[in-house]
């Protein structure tokens, strides 16, 4: 009585886990790594030589709260898991383009070549005020 139980065995490929690399069919060997570094976080986007986005991290979805977030040892771990993941997409190489005054603008660039990836270049594109805020007008009595 019940339903009746069909065994099927696959064989060998039923078995094997399918792995990051194998599912992702985008294979790219040299991109952009963005790294927005303020007080409060540090947040890095890897994109490819046309300004796609492919994958990103920050401290804050890295686990780290509160002030833990701009810490550089925060950002290290973000670039690191970052490096992993461009890793599984057969990055070789990238260009860096850091915006921002935090704390974690280098440890972030040394925690994602820890892991093997080639730095071509280094760009700073922090956005710096060029005439600053205006004087207060004259008060009209």
């Amino acid at each position: 009585m019940g339903k009746k139980r069909i065994v099927t065995t696959g064989g060998a490929e039923a078995d094997k886990p399918k792995s990051a690399s194998a599912s992702s069919k985008k294979r790219i060997d040299s991109g952009i790594l963005h790294v927005q570094s303020t007080y409060n976080n540090t947040k890095l986007m890897l994109t490819d030589k046309a300004g796609n986005a492919l994958m990103w991290g920050s401290s804050g979805g890295a686990g780290f709260r509160g002030a833990k977030k701009g810490t550089p040892f925060a950002a290290a771990k973000v670039g690191e898991t970052l490096a992993l993941k461009a890793q599984a997409l057969g990055l070789k190489e990238v260009d860096v383009v850091v915006k921002g005054v935090g704390s974690g603008r280098e440890s972030a660039i040394r925690g994602f070549i820890s892991k093997g990836v080639a730095i071509s270049s280094i760009k700073d594109r922090t956005p710096v005020p060029f005439n600053g805020p205006q004087p207060k007008k004259p008060r009209r009595v």
